[in-house]
């Protein structure tokens, strides 16, 4: 008698989203096997190429901020309800919602609302460590297990009431190598300029709100700097164009280069970076990169926000150190002149910058989780769900 496969769907909200899950969905397979598994759900190109068929494309709902996401609520709240009804009426054997907490926990409590019985394991905590920690405590009526990407996470939910969690690692774990320097990559202590890497953020409002903050902080910098630097711009596909058209008046020209692998180049040659805050500040932190942290909000997000966040700090490198050791500067404290003044001493061979290469040296420890990919540990937690539900 043939076995029935095992019915799983997996939503994600966004492209980083699809990305986790199509591999989640390769660990899946190999770990159970390809033939007793059948997938369902919202996701991208990557999960489709794993064999989701999305029930609407994921640029319906993949929208970002608060701003963002009330300007397109009528379509965020229809996906929300086509996706619940969707699940229930595929009855899995286990749900899998990854980020995106705005749509895919808005889902997750529907399903549990009418489909009780449904395994919920969501890919990737909310930043309840930052802000509103009040929503750790009720995740635990809808989510059975959380999968965290950060090792913090896991004693934050403890200490919150959170549901059950495990550390299962970072995705830029299973990548390290790619953007982590061989020998003589970087020629900080040689001669000829410093490489700089400039990184304004992924999103059309970061860069709108941060690019040209950033191109009179290099101006502050040429002039202050004793030793000539290059400048580098990693940009994502869709930005390109804005970027070059505000940056063509700088003084320093920046190199403007596209997709992962240019990216991943640049990571490894570079000595020091002026950067948006975000997962942008993991990837450096690994590659060994010292770094100073910018950011900015419109005026209404800050008032929403402002009275919320209760981090130590916005960048993800500090979280996991347990300090402060990147420099960040948020809103109104975001000028040239600081940002200028606090970047000039990373650009040689000084206390600050011997200061922050020492703590990144720390952060493979703390990340570390044994033997398995991430994703490996990922289907792990996820095999275990199932086999619990099947027990019942």
């Amino acid at each position: 008698m043939q076995e029935t496969p095992l019915n799983i769907w997996i939503v994600a909200g966004e492209e980083s989203g699809d990305q986790l899950g199509a591999k989640l969905i390769r660990a899946l397979k190999k770990r159970l096997g390809a033939d007793r598994l059948r997938f369902g759900g919202v996701g991208g190109h990557a999960m489709e190429a794993e064999g989701v068929k999305s029930i609407f494309p994921l640029e319906d709902i993949a929208v970002m901020g608060i701003i963002a996401v009330i300007g397109r609520l009528p379509t965020v709240l229809n996906g929300i309800r086509v996706t619940a009804d969707a699940v229930v009426a595929a009855n899995p054997d286990v749900l899998i919602i990854i980020d995106s907490p705005d749509f895919t926990h808005r889902v997750a409590k529907a399903v549990r609302k009418r489909a009780p019985h449904i395994p919920i394991v969501d890919y990737v905590s909310p930043s309840v460590w930052a802000w509103r920690p009040g929503r750790a405590k009720k995740m635990r009526a809808y989510v059975d297990h959380l999968l965290a990407l950060l090792p913090f996470e896991q004693d934050a939910h403890k200490r919150l009431g959170g549901p059950p969690t495990t550390y299962v690692g970072h995705p830029l774990i299973e990548r390290v190598s790619e953007f982590r320097p061989a020998a003589g990559e970087r020629n900080l202590g040689q001669e000829g300029p410093v490489n700089l890497l400039v990184l304004p953020g992924s999103r059309r409002s970061e860069v709108s709100r941060l690019l040209d903050t950033f191109g009179e902080t290099l101006t502050l910098l040429q002039k202050r700097s004793p030793r000539p630097f290059e400048v580098t711009i990693p940009a994502v596909p869709h930005l390109v164009q804005a970027i070059r058209k505000r940056t063509a008046s700088w003084p320093v020209k920046p190199r403007i280069v596209e997709g992962e692998a240019a990216k991943w180049q640049a990571f490894r040659s570079a000595d020091a970076a002026l950067a948006a805050s975000g997962t942008v500040t993991l990837e450096l932190g690994l590659s060994g990169i010292p770094m100073v942290v910018a950011y900015k909000v419109s005026k209404i997000e800050e008032m929403i926000l402002r009275p919320l966040i209760k981090a130590q700090s916005i960048v993800l490198t500090n979280l996991v150190l347990g300090e402060n050791v990147i420099p960040e500067f948020i809103q109104d404290d975001c000028t040239p002149e600081t940002l200028a003044t606090t970047l000039l001493p990373l650009l040689s061979d000084t206390p600050e910058r011997r200061a922050q290469e020492a703590a990144l040296q720390r952060l493979d420890e703390l990340m570390r989780i044994g033997d398995e990919m991430p994703s490996e540990r990922a289907a792990r937690v996820v095999d275990d769900a199932l086999q619990a539900r099947s027990s019942t």
